[in-house]
C-alpha cells in the first residue's frame, strides 16, 4: 500500500507539473517574443539579442495610445467592480436572509424564479446584447464613453457576484445576527458590523474575479468604444492591421496587460483561497 501511495503521489506531482507547463508555455512564448525584433519573430530564431524596443514603442511612441488604453481599462474595471460588489452583496444578503420589509418574505417560488433568471441572463452570450446596447447608448449619448462601458460590465458581472456572495452569506450563522440584535444593533448595523467582517474572504475573491473579467472583456468593448475610449484588449487587437501584424508590440502589450491581474491575484491570494474554500469545511 505504501508503494502504491508513493507512486500515486509521484504521478500526481508529475501531472501537476505537466499542467503548469501547458498553461505557462504560451505566456512564456509571448514574453520571449516581446523581447525580439520583428525580423527575429518572422524567422522564428531561438538565439537572439533581447531588446526593449517593443516596450519603448508601446509606451513612449507618439503613435501609441497604450497608456491611455491602460487608464481606460483601470477606470472601467475599478468602477464596475465597486458597483458590482456593493449591489451584488446587498442583493445576495436580501435573498439569503429576508427581503424587503419586516414582515414580508419572498416565497420560495419567487426566489427560485429570480435566481433562475439571474443564472439564465449570465448564460446569454455578451455579443448578443451588443446590438441593443449600441442603439440605446447612441440615443442616450453614452456610445463611445467610459460610463456606457462601465454599465455594460456591471450588467455582465452582477449575476456572477450575486450567486457567489449568496454562497458566502449562507455560511454565516444567523445566530451571530440574532446576538447583535439582542445587543441593540439594527439590521443595517448587524450587517455592517457582524456579517461583512466574516465574509471578507468572499468579498475579496468575488471582487478579484469581477475585476479580471472586466479587465479582459473584449467583445463588448470592441463594439461600443472607439480609439479615445478603447480598453487594453481592444488596443492589443488593433496591432493586427490589414497589411501588417505588429507581433512585437502585440506581445509586449499582452505582457504588460497581465501584470495588474497577476499582482492583484498575488495580493489577494490568501483571501481568495479562504473565500473559495468558505463553506467547504464546517
Amino acid at each position: 500500500m505504501g508503494e502504491l501511495r508513493g507512486k500515486a503521489l509521484i504521478l500526481g506531482h508529475l501531472a501537476m507539473i505537466l499542467a503548469c507547463l501547458i498553461i505557462l508555455a504560451p505566456f512564456a512564448w509571448i514574453a520571449v517574443n516581446s523581447a525580439k525584433r520583428q525580423i527575429d519573430i518572422y524567422e522564428g530564431t531561438l538565439q537572439f539579442t533581447p531588446t526593449w524596443l517593443n516596450y519603448d514603442r508601446l509606451l513612449f511612441s507618439k503613435q501609441s495610445n497604450f497608456i491611455r488604453n491602460l487608464a481606460n481599462s483601470a477606470i472601467v474595471a475599478t468602477a464596475s467592480t465597486l458597483v458590482v460588489m456593493a449591489v451584488g452583496t446587498l442583493t445576495a444578503y436580501g435573498l439569503t436572509r429576508y427581503v424587503w420589509g419586516r414582515r414580508f418574505r419572498l416565497g420560495g417560488w419567487f426566489k427560485g424564479a429570480l435566481l433562475g433568471w439571474i443564472l439564465l441572463f449570465h448564460m446569454i452570450p455578451a455579443i448578443t446584447l451588443v446590438g441593443p446596447w449600441y442603439l440605446i447608448f447612441r440615443e442616450l449619448g453614452l456610445y463611445n464613453t467610459l460610463l456606457g462601458l462601465v454599465l455594460t460590465h456591471i450588467t455582465l458581472n452582477l449575476p456572477m457576484a450575486t450567486w457567489l456572495m449568496m454562497s458566502f452569506i449562507q455560511d454565516v450563522p444567523r445566530e451571530l445576527e440574532d446576538a447583535a440584535w439582542i445587543d441593540g444593533c439594527r439590521r443595517v448595523g448587524a450587517f455592517v458590523r457582524v456579517v461583512l467582517p466574516v465574509i471578507v474572504p468572499g468579498l475579496v475573491a468575488t471582487g478579484v474575479l469581477a475585476f479580471i473579467f472586466s479587465w479582459n472583456e473584449f467583445s463588448v468593448a470592441l463594439n461600443l468604444t472607439a480609439s479615445p475610449t478603447a480598453t487594453i484588449p481592444v488596443a492589443i487587437a488593433n496591432f493586427a492591421q490589414q497589411y501588417e501584424i505588429q507581433y512585437g508590440e502585440m506581445a509586449a502589450g499582452t505582457v504588460l496587460a497581465t501584470v495588474p491581474a497577476i499582482l492583484l491575484m498575488f495580493a489577494g491570494q490568501r483571501f481568495i483561497v479562504r473565500g473559495l474554500m468558505l463553506g467547504a469545511l464546517k
